[in-house]
Parts: structure tokens; sequence; C-alpha cells
């Protein structure tokens, strides 16, 4: 178990400081985005410094709403030369910086195509190496599905949220298959991860903010693609969202 932060404070922000809490999300989502921007335009951005500011940026949007974050479970290195993709449960835009802070290596996210539209996020986002896939044009699709391959490939680990959508009680959602179609086809490790607790800092389509709540991360057992066909889709699922549902439990921490 792997205890990164503790504050046993917990309670709902009030509207000040829920308007602090906005404005430096903004104001660190902004100034994280314009320095890898400014790197990247002298040529100084390269993978190692994404990872930092990824986790940089991370630490300090969990400081904002006082999280206290627990790991549980093996966690893999990913320095084996096998493709990853973290499979995570996805109840708060939370999820993401709580999995940059608990796992190592290069974490990127398969983001939504319209993140990239965002001004400076989004192109702090290209210029970071994170992956989207247009499933409207079966064409665009296939060049990100390369795209992505090539970026596993040399070593990136991919963290994608198998329901596509945040979930309102923390409870699974119904899987899209996108992410297990990219899985198969790069022959990738699974690795199945849930996050409990995470929904009530700041419950999916509100702007209620909670402080100071206990939220765990729990890792579970890898799951290996290769040999996998399309054929095995289903069973693919099925096995990963078995193991979801027996790490996410009744969503509680403990």
């Amino acid at each position: 178990m792997i205890r990164l932060n503790t504050n046993p404070l917990r309670e709902s922000a009030t509207i000040l400081r829920r308007a602090g809490v906005i404005m430096g999300t903004v104001g660190l989502t902004a100034l994280y985005s314009a320095v890898m921007l400014l790197r990247a335009l002298f040529g100084r951005l390269d993978r190692r410094m994404v990872d930092k500011y990824c986790r940089e940026w991370s630490a300090a949007l969990l400081r904002l709403v006082r999280v206290s974050l627990t790991v549980r479970g093996e966690v893999p290195d990913f320095s084996d030369g096998r493709r990853y993709i973290i499979m995570c449960t996805h109840a708060s835009h939370y999820d993401i910086p709580v999995t940059f802070v608990s796992l190592p290596g290069s974490i990127r996210m398969l983001a939504k195509k319209e993140l990239f539209k965002i001004p400076l996020l989004g192109q702090a986002m290209r210029a970071g190496e994170f992956p989207s896939i247009d499933r409207s044009s079966q064409a665009q699709a296939r060049q990100d599905l390369r795209k992505a391959k090539e970026m596993m490939e040399s070593g990136i680990v991919l963290w994608a949220a198998p329901e596509g959508t945040r979930s309102p009680d923390g409870n699974l959602l119904p899987f899209k298959k996108g992410c297990f179609h990219l899985a198969l086809d790069t022959e990738a490790v699974i690795l199945p991860v849930a996050i409990r607790g995470i929904q009530r800092v700041l419950p999916a389509r509100t702007m209620h903010i909670n402080l100071g709540q206990l939220v765990e991360m729990r890792v579970g057992k890898p799951i290996d693609t290769v040999g996998k066909t399309k054929e095995d889709l289903a069973e693919v699922m099925t096995s990963v969202r078995s193991a979801m549902e027996e790490l996410l439990g009744n969503g509680e921490p403990e």
C-alpha cells in the first residue's frame, strides 16, 4: 500500500472556495501548458519533461481539493518492452491527475478530439504526445490508430476509460469497444484500475466540489492480449469488466 497524501479535513466547498479551486485549476493548466509549448518551441521538450510536468500539474490539482490518496495493489514499472493500456473507472475529471501521481511511466490519456480544440491545453497535449482516435471517420480512425500504435511501441503507456463517459454515482457504466480494439490490434497488456471515492470530489456533470475526500486507487492484475483476435473481443471485455468490478467493490475507500 502506498499513501501519497493525507488530509483528514473533509468539507463541502463554499462558493468562494469553489471559485478558488476553479480559478486555480484553470491557472495551473494554462501555466503548465504554456511552459510545455515554450520548451517545445525552442526544441527543449522531451518525454521525460512531459512526464515531470504532468505529475507536477496533477499533484498541484489534487492539493487544491485536499485529496487524501492511497494506492493499493502491485504497480508495474512498464519497462519490460511490452505495450500497455491502463483501463480505468471514470467517475470524475480527477481520475487523470490521480493516475499521473500514482503510477510510473510515460502515461498519456487517450483523449477526446474536442480537448485538442481548447486553447493552450490542446496544443500542449499535441506537443506532449497525447493521442486521440476519431471514429467518426474510418480513414482518420485508421491513421489515429497507427499513430497510437507507434506511441505505444516507443514506450508510451495509454490511459483509457472503457466507459467512455463519467459515471454519476461511481458505478460502472456499459463499456465501449474502441480501447479494446486498440488493445487487441497492438497485443497490449491491459492493466485494470479502479478509483474508489473519486466521484465525491467533483461529481459528474456538477460543479459541486468536496474537499479533503478519501480516495483509493486499486491496481489489478495485468491481462495479456497476446494471441487474442477480434473473435475474442467479448471475452476480453468481460474479463476486464469483472476485474474492474472486483477492484471497485462498493466504491468506498477502505
